[in-house]
């Protein structure tokens, strides 16, 4: 017998040598209670010694084991991968002569598109296609099939993925020179996952799927309601914006980290480094022109996104640009007109919410905007953080001829921001790092990892924050932005998508390091080791190729040396 110590109960268990985690989870523990809510979730995988397990591991060695549901963000996306292995099972019964690319993640589920084997073209569902897509999705749920993996020579992958028309997949095998990989057998059908899945289909009955763009979205349980799928929301102006940017991939031949890594191991990393920043000053400049086109109207410029979107580089390169055109932007920061530390609204734990939009001075706020836009003078505070109140010093502002205001900030497309401020005065910019490249066809990068990795990579070089204490935070970090950023996101006038093809590459180079200080007993260990997981597939760039990234790119906000 094995002794193991269970986290969810607190509790040392003796169990048979060899035995599953399935099997103490079925005996022990088949839902997990989520302490805030005392809601109860079928067990999808496992914590041991922090790292993340799918159910068929056997236990030969004392561990410490957390079982997790859907609660928890890695339950989630064993869910999730999970339930992509059934929708690419049954595109490839009903289709055979197509393709599954799942492109990225939107608001209301994973967006995909079926791909003609021949033209390499998406080919959009009909409704009739769309519906039997789902029946056969909820015969291989209902049958409860199970998923079984194992490992075998990349070779012998790399005939299964060209075979199933999968390049990018075979590539990345290829890049990452390993002599065995791990793959994943369904009900005939086999395919690669970056990280565990559930034990058999029949735990994957909350799904849906809906016609979207070229193709369609797949949606999966709702973190609110588990026994039902994600809400449809407004999304258009977010996916044509990763749309133009994923053919804009194409057309460099960089679509997965496979040919990614190819590109770096050849030498071609400055080339790639100048190409990507030459296409998003190009981007700043097309929006500059749109603001400049509207000149007569428009006095103010808001910008918005999530943390470590690069919007404090992106107000700086845009205000460039408008130079170029001859307009003369001035700066407001929205953070300085907090309200004093006493009104500050405090969150569902007590805390202090910095992030609620009552935390600012709305009265204040709109009050000097509409004296700025009457043509009047106003004095600016200048908010002190360690004392939690505003200071005025002095700092006037007026807005003279060909002035225009650029003023960046989590609230910048909320209405209620400044509900009494003239709407058609404003421009509105939606800012975020909307990656487009993919792990392979079926292995989507996350956005919020990927500004994850920016942010812990700034947090340690000018915040002073260890990478545990960033981790730790981000939670709290993305509620804010799922209750005050993202909802707004298609009230923008303008997408600025601020992501660039040599950035993982780039923060693995500084990311890594950092990661792996943390300490195997830190409550952000567990992130830390799937954060380098993802990491171990991507190369990294060499210093000389860093040296290369320009003073102005909105990467150099991130790794020091900007000169804006």
């Amino acid at each position: 017998m094995i002794q193991v110590f269970l986290q969810n109960d607190r509790s040392f268990r003796a169990v048979e040598e060899g035995s599953s985690l399935l099997a103490l989870a079925q005996s022990v523990c088949p839902e997990v209670k989520d302490d805030k809510t005392e809601k109860r979730y079928p067990v999808l995988a496992a914590l041991v010694d922090h790292k993340l397990k799918e159910l068929s591991f056997n236990i030969f060695y004392p561990h410490e084991i957390t079982f997790i549901g859907y609660n928890h963000p890695d339950g989630r996306r064993t869910y999730i991968r999970s339930l992509c292995f059934v929708l690419q099972h049954a595109a490839r019964t009903l289709f055979p002569d197509r393709g599954l690319r799942i492109e990225h993640s939107l608001a209301s589920g994973m967006y995909c598109e079926l791909i003609d084997n021949e033209s390499g073209r998406p080919v959009k569902p009909t409704s009739e296609e769309l519906n039997g897509l789902r029946e056969k999705m909820r015969e291989l749920v209902e049958a409860d099939l199970p998923f079984t993996t194992e490992k075998i020579r990349s070779e012998e992958a790399d005939v299964i993925f060209s075979a199933q028309r999968q390049p990018h997949k075979a590539a990345l095998r290829r890049s990452l020179g390993h002599y065995f990989c791990r793959v994943y057998h369904l009900a005939g059908q086999t395919d690669s996952f970056h990280g565990p899945l559930v034990p058999s289909t029949g735990m994957l009955g909350v799904f849906d799927l809906f016609a979207f763009h070229d193709g369609f979205c797949l949606q999966y349980p709702s973190d609110e309601d588990t026994s039902k799928p994600v809400r449809r929301q407004r999304q258009g102006k977010l996916a044509v914006m990763l749309e133009g940017y994923g053919k804009w991939c194409r057309t460099t031949g960089i679509e997965g980290i496979g040919t990614l890594n190819k590109t770096l191991m050849e030498g071609g990393a400055v080339k790639l480094i100048n190409l990507c920043e030459a296409r998003q000053e190009r981007e700043y400049a097309r929006i500059a022109d749109l603001v400049y086109k509207e000149r007569d109207r428009v006095k103010v410029v808001f910008i918005a996104g999530p943390s470590s979107s690069g919007k404090t580089s992106s107000s700086l390169r845009l205000a460039q640009q408008l130079r170029i055109l001859g307009m003369k932007p001035k700066v407001i920061e929205l953070d300085n007109y907090f309200v004093p530390r006493e009104r500050t609204p405090l969150d569902e734990d007590g805390k202090y919410d910095f992030e609620a939009l009552e935390a600012m001075d709305l009265e204040l706020l709109g009050q000097h905007l509409n004296t700025l836009l009457s043509g009047g003078q106003v004095e600016l505070p200048r908010y002190d953080f360690k004392q939690g109140r505003p200071f005025f010093e002095g700092n006037f502002m007026q807005l003279d001829e060909g002035d225009i205001l650029i003023m960046e900030g989590i609230h910048a497309l909320d209405p209620a921001m400044v509900p009494d401020v003239d709407p058609s005065r404003i421009f509105r910019v939606y800012a975020s790092a909307l990656t487009s490249l993919n792990v392979d066809e079926n292995n989507y990068i996350s956005t919020t990892d990927n500004r994850l990795l920016r942010r812990l990579v700034r947090d340690n070089l000018y915040r002073g924050l260890s990478p545990e204490k960033t981790i730790l935070l981000w939670p709290s970090v993305r509620r804010g932005e799922n209750k005050y950023i993202f909802p707004f996101q298609e009230y923008a006038d303008a997408q600025l998508n601020t992501a660039l093809l040599y950035e993982l590459p780039l923060l693995k180079y500084y990311a890594d390091p950092l990661l792996r200080r943390i300490h195997p007993t830190s409550a952000a260990y567990t992130e830390a080791i799937r954060l380098l997981k993802f990491l171990e597939y991507i190369v990294a760039l060499q210093p000389s190729d860093i040296a290369a990234i320009p003073p102005t790119s909105i990467m150099r906000e991130f790794i020091g040396g900007q000169t804006l």
